[in-house]
């Protein structure tokens, strides 16, 4: 395995297929002292400035089975990727791309020149991923986790609920399973809680149903529902919503308006009584006389004279009221393509902090959650300020570190506040800035680092323990999904749970002793991985990440079979949706037999890592 990269992704993903896939890795970084953790000891590690053709081939891109090109910069992928496929026209290529649109064609262009080069496009696959689409439903799941919201995994295929002890016991909702058990406490002191530290008392991943009867005290995540509505678009193609009519005026104005309607309703219909006309004549005549374009009545009974100075006088007060509904409405289609502030009512929203390439993508998930969001931003050009104004989203410019910003987005207000910038100082003094006006507010900051993120949230817990905080890394987030990619497979989404993360993959059962010639109960493993779904879709017709399975708006189905009989048997031919924990993923995979090419030779990385069993 080859990774080229460099920041913190690089050296997490060459330690995930390391240290989970027992792999030896050829690391290609720039300089290998400044781009974060260290690499595992028997990483072979070459430096270069760029991954030019020169540097590919002395990583070893000839021989490599996989090869992820994981740079910030998608031109530098880009660029890579097309040298590596004329280096080794077989290589599976796992790209970072953030442009999901670009990556869609560039995966379809280097298919296409792997069949011209006389191989197949299935054994040269092709993945694009992104590190901010991986990391950003956990990113949102953060913020409302504990509530009654959804938790999505990629793409909107699974939708994960997490249930209180209270709400497990009076739910009555079908299940179609219990993917984790939450943690039975709070109170480690090692402030490793959540993770796979904590032992006994920390979250238990795909239990057994006799574990699941045992622990009716503690919250758990549920499978209750399945989506499949298509994946959302890219940012530019979101449809910008209509201006609503109710905020053309303000309230003020809708119910000066209101109130003359009703005025000259009531004199159209005490004219209509006292002259006898017909109602709609008397109508015509007050409107006449409310703009005072009518003759006066001179010679008329006295009910219709006082009838026409009152009707005079309501038109005299009602022009300053169109006035300023004119005025209102001007400015509120000439703001209507500009940021917006956040109104004077806003309660119970998540205050973002940060709209970059992490910040943009996780807006968009919580606003297709229905989660009202208020977004602080320091650079007015930022990536997700277009996303900002085209969803109508509220958003404050300036430093939320400094005074009054974060008042003016009403932090004091606010459910949660989500710090994702790319300071690690900036996210932790917005914080702090934070908790020194809301004490209890539910606060989830992005961190560089896991060992300082731990750190933070020990001390943070510890000074304010009434209130919910989390700590996230994006790198650590994304590297699994990079990881099985690297080894052929298509992450479908991955779920955190607490600092645990759950892995939806689709598999063929082809191949693997624990899966195929077993029933749906035989093949499930407790704590390791579960059969989900089965894909009924014809197999010349499937695809890796499962978008012949996806709906196109249309009313055709699925394809994929949720409900299945703990019976049916699983054959040679079948492909199943599973979910499984990064360690349960690794040994489903690795007891596939690896067939060598013959046109392929071992490459030397000169400190060989010792196989694990089974590999």
């Amino acid at each position: 395995m080859v990774v080229c990269g460099d920041d913190a992704l690089a050296v997490r993903l060459a330690g995930e297929l390391h240290d989970i896939y027992r792999r030896p890795v050829t690391l290609l970084v720039p300089d290998a002292d400044t781009i974060g953790p260290e690499p595992p000891p028997t990483t072979r590690v070459v430096e270069a400035d760029a991954p030019d053709a020169a540097a590919l081939r002395e990583a070893g891109a000839a021989q490599a089975e996989a090869l992820a090109l994981v740079y910030e910069d998608d031109a530098t992928n880009i660029r890579a990727a097309l040298t590596a496929r004329r280096i080794n026209p077989r290589v599976r290529l796992v790209i970072r791309l953030y442009n999901r649109k670009l990556g869609g064609y560039l995966a379809e262009l280097l298919d296409q020149a792997a069949v011209v080069a006389g191989g197949s496009a299935g054994e040269s696959a092709i993945t694009v991923l992104s590190d901010a689409d991986t990391a950003a439903p956990a990113l949102a799941a953060t913020v409302v986790a504990g509530t009654s919201k959804v938790l999505q995994a990629d793409g909107l295929l699974f939708r994960a609920i997490e249930r209180t002890p209270q709400q497990r016991r009076t739910a009555t909702g079908p299940v179609l399973c219990t993917l984790a058990l939450l943690s039975s406490t709070t109170e480690d002191p090692a402030g490793t809680e959540g993770s796979d530290r904590s032992g006994a008392a920390g979250p238990r991943l795909l239990p057994a149903a006799m574990d699941i009867a045992r622990s009716a005290q503690r919250g758990a995540v549920v499978l209750e529902a399945v989506s499949h509505a298509p994946p959302s678009g890219t940012p530019g193609r979101l449809r910008a919503p209509r201006l609503p009519v109710m905020e053309l005026f303000s309230r003020r104005v809708r119910w000066s308006l209101a109130g003359f309607t009703a005025a000259v309703t009531a004199i159209a219909i005490t004219s209509a009584i006292t002259t006898g006309d017909h109602f709609v004549h008397a109508a015509y005549v007050t409107l006449l006389d409310l703009f005072s374009i009518n003759d006066p009545a001179i010679g008329d009974p006295t009910e219709r004279q006082l009838l026409q100075l009152f009707t005079g006088l309501v038109g005299l007060l009602l022009l300053p009221v169109l006035v300023a509904a004119v005025l209102e409405a001007s400015g509120s289609f000439r703001s209507a393509s500009a940021l917006r502030r956040p109104p004077r009512g806003t309660a119970d929203h998540v205050v973002l902090v940060g709209l970059g390439r992490v910040g943009t993508r996780v807006l968009a998930r919580l606003r297709e959650l229905g989660i009202p969001v208020v977004c602080v931003e320091e650079d007015p050009e930022a990536r997700g300020i277009p996303l900002a104004r085209t969803l109508r989203v509220p958003v404050i410019l300036g430093d939320a570190t400094q005074d009054g910003i974060l008042e003016a987005a009403r932090i004091h207000r606010a459910h949660a506040l989500l710090a994702l910038t790319s300071s690690d100082t900036t996210n932790l003094e917005a914080i702090l800035c934070a908790r020194t006006t809301t004490p209890d507010l539910r606060v989830a900051l992005r961190l560089y680092d896991d060992e300082f993120a731990t750190a933070v949230h020990r001390t943070l817990r510890s000074a304010h323990p009434q209130a919910v905080t989390r700590s996230r890394s994006v790198t650590s987030l994304a590297a699994p999904a990079f990881a099985t990619a690297m080894m052929g497979r298509q992450i479908l989404g991955a779920l955190p749970v607490e600092r645990r993360v759950l892995l939806f993959a689709a598999i063929d059962v082809a191949g693997l002793p624990q899966l195929e010639g077993r029933t749906v109960a035989d093949a499930l493993n407790p704590g390791h991985w579960r059969v989900l779904a089965l894909d009924t879709t014809d197999p010349a017709d499937r695809r890796p990440d499962l978008r012949a399975t996806r709906l196109d708006g249309q009313s055709h189905d699925s394809g994929l079979l949720f409900d299945l009989h703990p019976g049916h048997l699983l054959g040679p031919d079948d492909r199943v949706v599973i979910a499984a924990t990064r360690q349960g993923l690794a040994e489903l995979l690795s007891h596939r037999p690896h067939t060598a090419r013959p046109t392929r030779t071992p490459h030397s990385t000169g400190r060989e890592p010792s196989p694990s069993p089974g590999t």
